[in-house]
C-alpha cells in the first residue's frame, strides 16, 4: 500500500490572528508555525495503516523552503520520505495549488506506482478553502470522500465515516481514492527525540514548480467576529424548574 499526505506550513492556531494592512494575507512576524491539525491527523491515519496493512508513506507540501521543517515534523510521526514543491511566500490560489499537487503526484505514480489513498485535510487552518482535495480528487478521477471522522482500508475499498446530526454516514469508495479528514480522526503520536533524529535523515524531494497565471481573484481575508460568551439566569431556587424543562424540551433531551 502507498499512502500520501499532503499538509501545509501554516501559522499556530493559539495565537491572536492579525492581518497584513491590504487583507491580503495574515501578519506572520510574531507567530510560529505548524502544521494544519486535521492534516496532522491524517499524517497520524496514514502511518497508522502503513503499520497495519505494509507499503509506504509520503508526505508533501507546497510552500516555502522553511516549510522543510514540517515535513520533517510529519516524517518524525512515522512518513518514510517527503516531496517539497518549493515556492516563493505569497499563497498560491486553490486552482494553481491543486494543479501543482497533481503533477507532483502523476510523477511520483509514474516512478513508483500508484497512491492507493490521498490524505488532505478537511481545510487548512489559515485560509479555510475546503478546495484542494476535491480539486486534486477531480483532476485524478478518483473518488473522493470529506469531512471524515473515520477511515478504514478493507482489501481494495476504503470504509469513509462522517459525523451527522444523530449519527455517522458511511461511505465506500473503491482504491485508489482521495480523502479528506477532520481533527479527532485520531490522537496523532508524539514523535520521540530518537524519530526526529531519524526524520533528519529521511529523504525530502524538492522541486520548484512553475507558479501559473492567476484565474481566481482573492478580495481580502477576514477575521471572523469573536463570539461573546452569554448566561442565562433562568430563576433561582425551585422556581426555576420549569424554566429548566422548557430549555430541555426546547433542545430536544426532554
Amino acid at each position: 500500500m502507498r499512502i500520501l499526505v499532503c499538509v501545509k506550513r501554516v501559522p499556530l492556531t493559539g495565537g491572536k490572528i492579525v492581518l497584513t494592512a491590504d487583507a491580503q494575507a495574515i501578519e506572520t512576524k510574531h507567530l510560529g508555525f505548524t502544521i494544519s491539525p486535521h492534516e496532522e491527523c491524517g499524517v497520524e491515519e496514514a502511518v497508522r495503516l502503513i503499520e497495519t496493512h505494509g507499503g509506504e508513506s509520503v508526505v508533501l507540501t507546497l510552500g516555502p523552503p522553511e516549510a522543510e521543517e514540517q515535513l520533517r515534523d510529519a516524517m518524525a510521526l512515522g512518513a518514510d520520505r517527503a516531496l517539497h514543491l518549493v515556492s516563493d511566500e505569497e499563497e498560491w490560489d486553490p486552482q494553481a495549488t491543486a494543479t501543482a499537487i497533481v503533477d507532483a503526484i502523476r510523477g511520483d505514480e509514474t516512478a513508483n506506482g500508484p497512491f492507493d489513498l490521498v490524505f488532505f485535510g478537511n481545510e487548512s487552518a489559515d485560509s479555510g478553502g475546503y478546495q484542494i482535495g476535491i480539486r486534486v480528487a477531480y483532476a485524478l478521477g478518483r473518488p473522493v470522500a470529506t469531512g471524515l471522522k473515520g477511515v478504514t482500508v478493507d482489501a481494495d475499498a476504503v470504509r469513509c465515516e462522517q459525523e451527522v446530526p444523530g449519527g455517522r454516514d458511511v461511505y465506500v469508495l473503491p482504491l485508489p481514492a482521495v480523502v479528506t479528514v477532520l481533527e479527532g480522526l485520531n490522537l496523532p503520536r508524539y514523535p520521540s527525540v530518537p524519530a526526529k533524529l531519524r526524520a533528519q535523515r529521511k529523504p525530502v524531494d524538492a522541486s520548484s514548480p512553475t507558479r501559473p497565471e492567476p484565474r481566481l481573484e482573492k478580495l481580502r481575508l477576514v477575521v471572523p467576529e469573536s463570539q461573546g460568551k452569554e448566561a442565562e439566569i433562568l430563576g433561582h431556587g425551585p422556581d426555576a424548574a420549569p424554566a429548566v424543562v422548557e430549555v430541555l424540551q426546547r433542545i430536544g433531551v426532554a
